[in-house]
């Protein structure tokens, strides 16, 4: 059975799975007067796992679910839009444990079983208040068919919800379900998850076996796509396990099935961030060949991917593929300039280090699509890797210089 054919799409997101509810509210966070906290609940407490930023200015609901997330089952988790909650210092972690505790009170659990995350803009307090008068209304309408609505609530600069989900065939009869949910826009780039994002599970998954699985599901998606080159300071990827299908995942060909899913539902969510991101009009996959390590590969492909003059080639659909070359060059991973070649959109650019003649009209349209795959062939070895990047836009730069929520 190939890869694909135990996994089958379905409708839902983050809500597909069974034991799993969503609600969405104003609180007023947002000057926009649009959707700006989300609830996600479980009918009974979940294993989970969390992946978070690298940076090492990190926000205060990052600190919240470090201590929190894994180290016991979850019963929900709150997430608010239009402010980060990121160098707001003691006060921020303050604010958030307060809001957890009241989410808490309201849900009837133990605080120590509410997750947090914000997202939004950095430096300003939360506005506490506002935020704890609206926590009675998500719980009231938590419902299991509002993924799209929790997905709406969660964006900040995004143009759409993103959301994905999957049915998992494991083998003789069962059947898991897994979803999820992603923002994210710009401030994009490969150092964990480089995103808010959460996905859920109907399979019952100890938390041991979770975190592997979503730290590799990570590093081979929302870790190969870049934007920007920025790291976030509130980046967090949670997975939450509810058990309600009854069917447990421990090990063998069923957690390889599972992995796979997890892999798939991740993959499109990263690859959705980057069709919405900030001002892009090109994604393109950085297919990294003949390195001497993986190591080598993703060093190669990431320099390559947030070159600014590779993006700016890719907008303006320039054959300027000597860019490209000049970043792996100074990526610091080995080459071999002699043997090197590259493929942009089927169409061979260069082989064996010199430029393939005639190549220049065939490839001019290629640069025009919306989606193309640049395969680089450094010389070095047999190790490969892959990184999805975008163009760089005039409008990025707009966006950015306008950023206020």
């Amino acid at each position: 059975m190939s890869a694909e054919s135990f996994l089958r799409e379905i409708e839902g997101g983050v809500c597909a799975a069974q034991g799993v509810a969503a609600s969405a509210a104003t609180a007023g966070i947002k000057e926009s007067g649009r959707p700006d906290m989300t609830l996600l609940a479980f009918d009974s407490p979940a294993q989970a796992a969390g992946v978070y930023t690298r940076n090492k200015v990190c926000a205060a609901p990052v600190v919240l679910c470090r201590e929190r997330v894994g180290k016991g089952p979850l019963r929900a988790i709150l997430v608010n839009s239009g402010n980060a909650n990121a160098c707001t210092g003691k006060q921020g972690l303050k604010d958030a444990r307060r809001i957890t505790q009241a989410l808490a009170k309201e849900l009837g659990c133990p605080q120590a079983r509410v997750a947090m995350c914000s997202t939004g803009l950095i430096g300003q307090r939360l506005p506490v208040d506002l935020m704890e008068r609206a926590l009675g209304g998500l719980v009231r309408d938590l419902a299991p068919g509002k993924g799209r609505e929790a997905a709406a609530a969660i964006m900040t600069t995004d143009t759409r919800p993103k959301e994905h989900a999957v049915e998992i065939d494991l083998g003789g009869g069962q059947r898991v379900r897994l979803g999820g949910m992603t923002k994210g826009a710009g401030m994009i780039a490969p150092n964990m998850a480089t995103m808010l994002a959460f996905l859920t599970t109907d399979a019952a998954v100890p938390s041991r076996v979770l975190l592997p699985a979503l730290r590799k599901a990570a590093d081979l998606t929302f870790n190969c796509v870049t934007v920007d080159g920025d790291t976030s300071t509130n980046d967090t990827a949670i997975l939450a396990a509810t058990g309600a299908s009854g069917v447990r995942i421990a090990g063998g060909r069923a957690l390889e099935r599972f992995r796979a899913g997890l892999d798939k539902v991740c993959r499109a969510l990263a690859l959705a961030i980057l069709r919405d991101g900030e001002g892009v009009t090109r994604v393109v996959e950085i297919r990294i060949r003949g390195a001497a390590s993986p190591a080598d590969a993703r060093r190669a492909g990431r320099t390559v991917a947030e070159s600014l003059l590779v993006k700016t080639a890719f907008f303006g659909g320039l054959p300027n593929w000597g860019r490209i070359f000049a970043a792996a060059g100074r990526s610091g991973a080995r080459i071999a300039p002699e043997r090197m070649s590259l493929e942009i959109g089927g169409v061979p650019v260069v082989r064996y280090g010199a430029p393939v003649e005639g190549w220049e009209g065939p490839l001019a349209p290629v640069l025009k699509r919306p989606e193309f795959m640049v395969n680089l062939h450094l010389g070095a070895g047999r190790a490969e890797g892959a990184v999805w990047t975008t163009d760089l836009s005039y409008e990025y730069v707009k966006i950015n210089a306008d950023y206020r929520t």
